[in-house]
């Protein structure tokens, strides 16, 4: 049969004191009748608990008249104590007791020393434990009670009281723009707009952190005393397994939670793969930011606080901290292994090096977070990792070389201008250029799977320079040998020999001026660039041959001279002589005509390279002209018809040739000569 429910406080502490006590007299009398009747009957503590609610604070007067000394486990080894060991352990259990019928109250919520006490109450009963005897079987009872509060306090307290993570206060370390990823380079529709970045776009500085000036925590730093506090009492009592458990379960969650706000997702092998490649690049440009951010503020945020609460133990400070962040270094890098197994395509590059670069920057610091034994198999998981990256660089560069030695679109550029391979290629390599130290550190020509590609010849190549490139500069040397032996196939799609040759101008222009523009200067060197200049120049001198000699040749005297040698003196041959000069003059109008129609739809697109053709032309042609004009135009002028014949001055021509190579038909309006 169940006790009675025990008096109102003040018929309490009458009986207990008297009516003319004092207040504290009362109240102490009152705590010692809630006390009793709780070892009486478990089924009053509903109304201990109410009438325990109108002292207020002044629990902690009661607790500390119960409990006199913070080390009560002193009261046994004291006989000057009035109490005794075992009276400070009934007091004790019947705190515990009354907390555990209190479930909905949580003692790190309360008045701090009411907490005190508790944690007092808590060690009392774990050396009561400890010492065995009579009352251990209720001491383990206590101390099961107050294991089981503490670590559902462990998990509300650190709860509560977790940082949130806030992506708009985040300023991530992006060391490479969007600008200049090979992802904006479009191979088939390639513009100066869309490809000719340059590596200053194409990769910035860092940017700077909120983190960088102060760490970031995890869990409120308020809150961490109270943590250390539970983590201590669980560990020394015995609750190591369920401590360590608890505080693992904690932390996983959160770290989900963060990963979810950085946008990192959790995807498989098969899920990655299936993903559009736009969405594949935002996705790899979210990790590369979302790696730094994980070890430089998550993982050591969570390594200070593994320091901080379980300082209690160094191996469950390791074990907790390897178990609560492996989740979370494992979501981090499936990701990095699936991108990594993906199908090798050129435009993935630029991202698969970022994320290589990343995952590398860190590894070092992820090996100062990562003590002792129990963090060995993370590091391994992050080195393999790192080298499957590294394999998938190597492995989309062979591909890329593939590509462009294979490349045989038979689309002719009409006009001659740059194709747009050459602009995709040399962007893609001036780019290359960017991540240099981490290439040369990936690439060995001896040994890699480059070799299984025709090897270029070396010929044009400075053979002290050719020994003395590092690992990326003797790709690059083979990369441009490809494309150079591409184009000079390309060029043989025209009929005209002439815009070939402007064909082959425009391109090895294009690609000289990115060389020089760029470190592809210094890695290809001088002699590169001397040997593709002195080319561009044979081209011009094959433009100027092919394309004007024969309109040269109707100015020539030899021509005329054969025409009108035999009957000279004789008037058959004087008019014969005439007729020579007549045709000469049209077919050099017919001839210049032609050329004026087709090669103003030419483009030059380099103004330099344009005006130096156009100057080189005038120098060819007009001269020869004027002195023809000055000998033979008078045998023409002032005869029927002679404008039909003598159809342009000199200013007329030079006028013309300035409409040549803008790629529009030109107005042919220049002509000054009255008919």
């Amino acid at each position: 049969m169940s006790a009675a429910p025990p008096p109102p406080p003040e018929s309490a502490a009458t009986s207990a004191g008297g009516g003319g006590g004092s207040d504290s007299d009362k109240v102490l009398a009152a705590a010692q009748h809630i006390v009793k009747s709780l070892a009486t009957s478990k089924n009053a503590a509903d109304d201990m608990i109410r009438i325990l609610s109108g002292f207020d604070n002044r629990l902690s007067s009661i607790t500390a008249d119960l409990f006199p000394s913070p080390d009560l486990s002193s009261a046994a080894e004291s006989p000057e104590i009035s109490i005794s060991s075992a009276a400070a352990f009934d007091a004790a259990e019947q705190l515990i007791l009354l907390w555990d019928a209190t479930p909905e109250a949580l003692v790190f919520e309360a008045h701090e020393d009411d907490i005190a006490q508790y944690l007092t109450a808590v060690d009392v009963a774990v050396e009561h434990l400890a010492r065995g005897g009579a009352g251990a079987g209720r001491a383990g009872v206590a101390v099961q009670l107050a294991m089981a509060r503490l670590e559902e306090e462990l998990r509300h307290h650190m709860v509560r009281h977790a940082v949130p993570l806030d992506p708009t206060g985040l300023c991530f370390s992006l060391r490479r723009l969007s600008l200049g990823s090979f992802d904006d380079l479009d191979f088939d529709a390639a513009t100066p707009h869309s490809v000719d970045a340059t590596p200053e776009t194409a990769r910035g500085g860092p940017l700077v952190s909120p983190f960088d000036d102060h760490a970031f925590d995890p869990v409120r730093p308020e809150a961490v005393d109270d943590l250390r506090a539970i983590a201590d009492r669980m560990a020394r009592a015995g609750y190591a397994r369920e401590l360590a458990d608890a505080y693992c379960n904690i932390r996983r969650d959160l770290l989900d939670e963060y990963l979810s706000v950085l946008g990192v997702e959790r995807l498989s092998i098969d899920e990655v793969q299936r993903v559009e490649w736009k969405q594949l690049n935002d996705k790899m440009k979210k990790w590369v930011q979302g790696v730094k951010t994980v070890v430089r503020v998550l993982l050591a945020g969570e390594r200070r606080l593994c320091d901080q609460v379980l300082a209690v133990s160094d191996e469950l400070r390791e074990e907790c901290f390897v178990e609560s962040t492996k989740g979370c270094i494992m979501q981090i890098l499936n990701f990095g292994d699936a991108v990594a197994v993906c199908p090798r395509s050129p435009e993935k590059l630029s991202r698969i090096l970022d994320m290589y670069e990343a995952l590398a920057e860190v590894v070092p610091e992820m090996k100062d977070l990562c003590l002792g034994s129990s963090g060995d198999g993370v590091i391994s998981d992050v080195q393999a990792i790192l080298d499957r990256l590294g394999e998938a660089v190597r492995g989309t560069l062979f591909e890329f070389g593939k590509v462009l030695q294979q490349e045989s679109s038979r689309r002719a550029m009409t006009a001659g201008e740059i194709h747009p391979m050459t602009r995709y290629v040399m962007n893609y390599l001036r780019l290359l250029v960017v991540y240099s130290e981490t290439l040369d550190g990936l690439l060995d020509d001896d040994g890699d799977e480059s070799n299984a590609l025709e090897r270029p010849e070396d010929k044009d190549q400075d053979t002290e320079h050719l020994e003395s490139m590092a690992p990326l500069g003797r790709r690059l040397l083979k990369l441009m040998c490809y494309l150079e032996a591409n184009l000079e196939d390309k060029s043989k799609l025209y009929e005209d020999a002439a815009l070939e040759c402007i064909f082959s101008m425009n391109n090895l222009l294009y690609i000289v001026q990115k060389v020089k523009d760029s470190e592809l200067g210094k890695i290809l060197g001088d002699h590169w660039v001397r040997r593709r200049s002195g080319k561009i120049r044979q081209y011009s001198k094959s433009y100027l041959r092919i394309s004007w000699m024969k309109t040269l040749s109707y100015l020539r005297d030899d021509v005329h001279g054969s025409g009108s040698g035999s009957g000279s003196g004789s008037g058959s041959g004087h008019s014969g002589s005439r007729m020579s000069i007549k045709e000469k003059f049209k077919n050099f109008n017919l001839s210049f005509e032609e050329i004026y129609r087709n090669q103003t739809l030419w483009k030059v697109p380099d103004p330099q390279l344009r005006e130096e053709l156009k100057i080189s032309i005038s120098e060819n042609v007009i001269p020869a002209y004027r002195a023809f004009l000055g000998r033979y135009g008078s045998q023409v002028d002032g005869g029927r018809n002679s404008g039909k014949y003598i159809k342009y001055t000199p200013e007329d021509l030079e006028g013309q040739l300035s409409d040549l190579f803008e790629g529009s038909p030109g107005s042919a309006n220049h002509s000054r000569r009255r008919t």
